[in-house]
C-alpha cells in the first residue's frame, strides 16, 4: 500500500532583499537524548531570507522565520530555543504525529475482521499514535536538494499495537516565493490505519506575542464532524450553517468562542474537525490574517479533513522561544 498526500502552507510576507544565500540548507546538532542519541537539526534559508528549521525528534518544525509587512523576520511557531524542553513540556509543538493523528476511542479498532487494541494515552483512548507515536521518535533525515531535507521513520509491526511495518517519509520545502510543502507518503506490509499530519502551533505575530483571537480565519468546509465529550467522532456530517463552527466567511476566532465553554463541540475554544469542500486534488483549505504584522497564511491540502485547534491547552505555564510565555489560545493549529 502507497499512498502519498501532501499539504502546502503558504506564508505570505513581504519580500524583501537579502545576503543569504539562495538555497542553503545547513545542517547542525540540536540536542542530546537522555540515552545519548545525537538530534540533528536542519535549516534552509531561501533568497528573500525566510527560514525553516526541522529536527529528527519527531520530524519536527521547530522554527519558521517569515517577514512581516515592513520586512521583519519573526519566527511564528511555538517551540522551544533548546532541545531539551521538547521531551518534557511540548504539546506536539511542530511535530508529526502518528501513526494516527487525533483520536482512536477505547484504544481499539477492527481491520479486516481483526480486532487491534493499542496504546491508550488519553483516559481509554489513544491520541496521536498512543504513548510513543511518531512525534517522540527519531528520524533519519538528509538534505535532498538547496530547497528540501527529508526525513524517514519504520515503526515496526507491532509498534504501539499497530499492523504491519510502515515506512514512513515526509518532506519539508521551503519556496522563495515562502511558501512551505509539506509532502508524506508511507509504505507498509501490511493493511494497517495511518493518518499523519503536522502539528504546528502558529501564531503569526510571532511566538508568545499574544493571543489569536483577533485573528481573522476562513475555513473551505459546509460540514464539520460533532464529537462526543470525549472528543470521539460520532460519525455525523453536519452542516455549519446557524453554528459557531460557520468560517466560509471570514470571522475573528474568538468572535463566537463561549467562554464558559458551553458550545457543543469545543470547551473555551475550538478543537474540531472540518469536511472540507469537495473537490480533486490539491485545493484551498484556510487562510488566517494576523492585521498587526499583515501576515497572511493560506493553507492548501489534498486531504479531506482539516482539525482547527486554537491551544486550548496552553495556559502560561510554558516558557518558550526567547524566554516568553504561551498563553491561552495562544497558537492556532490547522492539522490537515
Amino acid at each position: 500500500m502507497n499512498r502519498p498526500f501532501d499539504k502546502i502552507v503558504a506564508l505570505l510576507g513581504v519580500v524583501f532583499v537579502s545576503t543569504i544565500a539562495r538555497g542553503a540548507v545547513v545542517e547542525d546538532h540540536f540536542g542530546t537524548q537522555g540515552d545519548g542519541t545525537q538530534v540533528q537539526r536542519w535549516t534552509m534559508t531561501n533568497a528573500n531570507g525566510a527560514s525553516l528549521a526541522v529536527m529528527s525528534y519527531g520530524a519536527t518544525l521547530v522554527s519558521l522565520k517569515m517577514p512581516d509587512r515592513a520586512g521583519t523576520l519573526d519566527d511564528v511557531v511555538l517551540g522551544f530555543d533548546q532541545f531539551e524542553p521538547y521531551l518534557t513540556k511540548s504539546p506536539y509543538f511542530g511535530a508529526i504525529v502518528g501513526r494516527y493523528a487525533n483520536r482512536i476511542g477505547g484504544a481499539h479498532f477492527t481491520l479486516n475482521g481483526v480486532e487491534f487494541h493499542i496504546t491508550a494515552n488519553e483516559g481509554q483512548n489513544t491520541l496521536h499514535g498512543g504513548r510513543h507515536g511518531f512525534d517522540k521518535m527519531i528520524w533519519t533525515g538528509a538534505k535532498i536538494d538547496d530547497h528540501t531535507v527529508e526525513l524517514s521513520y519504520l515503526s515496526k509491526d507491532g509498534e504501539e499495537g499497530f499492523p504491519g511495518n510502515l515506512t514512513t517519509h515526509v518532506r519539508y520545502s521551503l519556496s522563495d516565493s515562502n511558501e512551505v510543502k509539506i509532502e508524506y507518503s508511507a509504505t507498509t506490509d501490511k493493511d494497517t490505519v495511518v493518518n499523519l499530519t503536522n502539528h504546528s502551533y502558529f501564531n503569526l505575530a510571532g511566538a508568545g506575542n499574544g493571543d489569536v483571537l483577533q485573528n481573522v480565519l476562513t475555513v473551505d468546509a459546509d460540514q464539520y464532524t460533532p464529537t462526543t465529550p470525549r472528543l470521539i467522532p460520532t460519525g455525523e456530517l453536519v452542516p455549519v450553517n446557524d453554528t459557531p463552527f460557520d468560517f466560509r466567511k471570514p470571522h475573528f476566532v474568538g468572535q463566537r468562542i463561549d467562554p464558559n465553554g458551553n458550545q457543543d463541540g469545543f470547551v473555551r475554544g475550538y478543537d474540531l474537525n472540518f469536511v472540507l469542500t469537495k473537490q480533486d486534488g490539491l485545493r484551498h483549505a484556510a487562510t488566517v490574517y494576523e492585521s498587526t504584522s499583515g501576515r497572511v497564511m493560506d493553507v492548501w491540502t489534498t486531504q479531506p479533513g482539516l482539525q482547527l485547534y486554537t491551544a486550548n491547552g496552553l495556559d502560561g505555564s510554558i516558557t518558550g522561544k526567547a524566554g516568553k510565555t504561551y498563553p491561552k489560545c495562544g497558537a492556532i493549529c490547522l492539522e490537515t
